[in-house]
């Protein structure tokens, strides 16, 4: 059973950068692919973006395409969220999340993420 923390969130004005992170503990990092989802405040959970098991391929949500970048590294247990010019539209809880089949079933607790204008 897999284990996920996330790290890197914080406070930055309109048209900075944050990068998230989560490290996976507990199973083997491999067999799952990741996502990233985010709920902002009065919101539903939203997906942002995901990536394979291999790291070869990822997908985005329209609104975080050309902004955010997805990354992993399979021998160091840990994927990442690289986020930049950021808007206050961004400002959510961001949720590191895996899976080995077609739902996603282990999640972290989540990073806020705050946009100031």
């Amino acid at each position: 059973q897999v284990q996920l923390v996330e790290s890197g969130g914080g406070s930055v004005q309109a048209g900075g950068s944050l990068r998230l992170s989560c490290a996976a503990s507990g199973g083997t990092f491999n067999r799952y692919a990741m996502g990233w989802f985010r709920r902002a405040p009065g919101k539903e959970r939203e997906f942002v973006a995901a990536i394979s098991r291999s790291g070869g391929n990822t997908d985005y949500a329209d609104s975080v395409k050309g902004r955010f970048t997805m990354s992993r590294d399979n021998a160091k247990n840990t994927v990442s969220l690289e986020m930049d010019s950021l808007t206050p539209e961004d400002t959510a809880v961001y949720y590191c999340a895996a899976r080995t089949n077609v739902v996603y079933d282990h999640w972290g607790q989540g990073t806020q993420v705050i946009v100031s204008s």
